[in-house]
């Protein structure tokens, strides 16, 4: 079930030229890229380090596109706010990652961002069903968090398609984001399953022409 929602594309950062990375913002967008997604770890809840508050106040600096923060970090509820405050326009927290949900869901939109929810591959839809209507987006990892350059996890699509039609049963405008094995093979099974955030690291910043890559996740 598609979504009536345009299709946005988010390139992932963490597959970027650090040592270019205000550069290579400039260039996704140039590329046509919608959404900046930012992937921020903290070596506990997943087994990596990634980047933190000074690289999101940084990348606000260069960008007009959104700003999508997934935190993949523990007590996320205590650093919500202050990701807000760098610059993010969206921002995702996983089920596991938090104690009361709908209150950091409705601390998120308080602080001025859209607030969305984390499912990872074991997680099932229903641990959302309750704060749906708080969400702005549902992120569905394909892959399991704390790593790029991984494969598609073909499961991700029967969770797609079970939110997509809750979504549209209560007529919700709910985005629905997927992280993981997302390229020019994966990308259309997730549109038709109804995501319309496709998330997409090395698909992107490891193609020769960005413009040409982003286009083909689009469809």
């Amino acid at each position: 079930m598609r979504s009536r929602n345009p299709v946005l594309i988010a390139p992932s950062i963490l597959a970027s030229d650090f040592a270019r990375l205000g550069e290579e913002i400039r260039a996704i967008e140039a590329a046509g890229a919608d959404v900046v997604h930012v992937d921020v770890m903290d070596g506990h809840f997943v087994p990596n380090l990634t980047i933190g508050l000074p690289v999101v106040r940084a990348i606000r600096g260069v960008t007009t596109r959104v700003v999508d923060a997934h935190l993949m970090i523990t007590n996320a509820d205590q650093y919500v706010t202050r990701y807000v405050e760098a610059g993010c326009d969206w921002l995702s927290v996983h089920v596991e990652a938090v104690t009361h949900l709908q209150r950091v869901l409705q601390q998120i939109r308080d602080a001025g961002a859209e607030p969305g929810v984390v499912l990872n591959p074991h997680t099932h839809e229903d641990a959302v069903d309750y704060v749906l209507e708080d969400c702005h987006h549902v992120l569905v990892m394909s892959v399991n968090p704390g790593f790029g350059g991984q494969r598609f996890l073909p499961s991700a699509l029967r969770k797609i398609e079970r939110l997509r039609e809750r979504a549209v049963a209560r007529g919700l405008e709910l985005r629905i984001e997927v992280d993981g094995g997302i390229d020019p093979d994966t990308a259309p099974l997730v549109r038709e399953a109804g995501a319309d955030v496709l998330v997409a690291g090395s698909a992107v910043f490891g193609a020769g022409d960005y413009a040409a890559a982003i286009a083909a996740l689009r469809g």
